[in-house]
């Protein structure tokens, strides 16, 4: 019986040593069930369908190219093993050149998995069931692709994918392999480059953002100067140079959550990445950088619509991480916050009034309370305002919208509609004047129905 491709490719995937994580996936563990089953010869025709089926409803619900070559050059490009962990991380020991070998080694296998087609398999199952009954069920069975032609790739990932696909043996993309690890990290830093933190049962993780806001820095109008103070320090930090925490704050709708975000989608293919991390969960700051220092990758902690009420005390977590705590500091990370509000932690009149008092249920030393309240946004190196436009300001960012989009209206009734769109919305903002953009683009385009 012919064996030349379901016995060496049950013995690739026995023998993965350092992505033998691999194993775990769902697919490739349906894979081996099937391989399994079509080298025992004590296993029926009903259970070897079964499990051939198994395997190809796992692959459709998973590859959108049906391609199992595409499929594993995923895994191998986002796993998370002693190799890439070594490659990604800020110093690289040289004593572990026998885990690249091995890496290396267990590419070849992984080449060969990818290799089995269904041709292979039916060839095997006629051999297995000679029946001529049984011939035309198993010429039925579905197919998948062998050698995707699929070029949907993102930039960070076309090179990498290309030199496997290229190659005719996958242990010779080692050094690229090297050098994606390097400038992209591994696991969910390669795969994502914004993420969210969240909590589930009081355990905090990690969540890669599918489809981040797309928004840009060309689709910005004006502000540039208070945007150019936050893109030059960014820089400064991709480029391994001193770098501060900046706060953003003003009014509402001026532009600052967005300036953050389109910095992020300009500097990605850098290795900027951005985690947001809700006001709530300011308290697993020290847990957060943990996972995140050691990294290649730059890294800014985002903490949108940032206030602290009288008796909220998780400003205290961000004020060790800005200036303090002994593993706070780590040159990877950056925090960026946004704020409609100057002082970050409400203060009360009440509280200067306890400077004198005689009253004995106020503070003796309620001066250091206030104090304490104030030094927070002193802590961040960069402070940019951003105010709200005037009528002249407001007009200059309705025309530049518009006029990014195409839209032809003549300026006038441009200008009388977006200044009652602001009397009857939000008032002056980048952000009603975007709002009315939206309304108006959606306007025209049912005019031309």
């Amino acid at each position: 019986m012919e064996h030349s491709k379901i016995s060496p490719t049950l013995l690739a995937l026995d023998s993965l040593a350092i992505y033998r994580g691999l194993l775990k996936d769902s697919l490739i563990s349906k894979l081996k069930e099937l391989l399994i089953s079509l080298n025992e010869t004590n296993d029926g025709l009903r259970e070897v369908i079964n499990s051939y089926h198994e395997f190809y409803f796992e692959l459709a619900k998973k590859s959108t190219t049906m391609s199992l070559e595409d499929y594993l050059l995923d895994l191998i490009i986002f796993d998370e093993n002693p190799f890439t962990f070594q490659q990604q991380a800020v110093q690289l020991n040289s004593s572990n050149r026998v885990i690249e070998q091995v890496a290396a080694q267990d590419l070849n296998r992984l080449q060969l998995i990818s290799q089995l087609d269904s041709a292979s398999v039916k060839a095997h199952l006629a051999e297995l069931f000679p029946n001529d009954n049984d011939h035309s069920l198993l010429e039925k069975l579905p197919e998948w692709v062998l050698v995707s032609d699929s070029l949907d790739l993102s930039n960070h990932l076309e090179h990498i994918k290309v030199c496997f696909r290229a190659s005719d043996r996958w242990s010779d993309c080692i050094e690229d392999l090297k050098k994606f690890h390097r400038h992209y990290g591994c696991g969910l830093f390669a795969r994502y480059f914004a993420f969210v933190w969240e909590r589930i049962d009081g355990s905090g993780y990690i969540r890669g953002i599918e489809s981040p806001d797309p928004i840009t820095l060309d689709e910005l109008v004006e502000y540039q100067t208070e945007r150019s103070r936050v893109i030059e320090n960014t820089v400064q930090f991709l480029k391994g140079f001193p770098a501060n925490n900046v706060l953003l704050y003003g009014d509402r709708g001026s532009g600052k959550s967005s300036t953050v975000k389109a910095i992020l989608n300009e500097y990605h293919n850098q290795g900027l990445r951005m985690l947001e991390i809700p006001k709530a969960y300011l308290a697993d700051f020290p847990l957060i950088i943990r996972q995140l220092k050691n990294r290649t990758q730059r890294f800014i902690l985002y903490v949108d619509d940032l206030v602290f009420g009288d008796n909220e005390e998780n400003y205290t977590s961000l004020k060790a991480v800005l200036e303090g705590g002994l593993e706070s500091k780590t040159p990877n990370i950056l925090i960026y916050a946004t704020s409609n509000r100057r002082h970050l932690v409400k203060e009360y009149f009440q509280e200067r009034a306890g400077l004198q008092s005689n009253n004995r249920d106020e503070e003796v030393h309620a001066g250091d309370t206030m104090q304490e309240k104030l030094s927070l946004a002193d802590r961040f190196g960069i402070n940019v305002v951003f105010t709200s436009p005037n009528q002249t300001k407001y007009l200059d960012i309705v025309e530049g919208i518009a006029g990014r989009r195409n839209l032809n209206l003549e300026r006038d009734i441009l200008h009388k509609e977006a200044l009652q769109w602001a009397l009857w919305y939000n008032g002056r903002s980048a952000r009603t004047a975007r709002q009315f953009v939206d309304w108006l683009e959606g306007q025209l385009n049912l005019n031309d129905l």
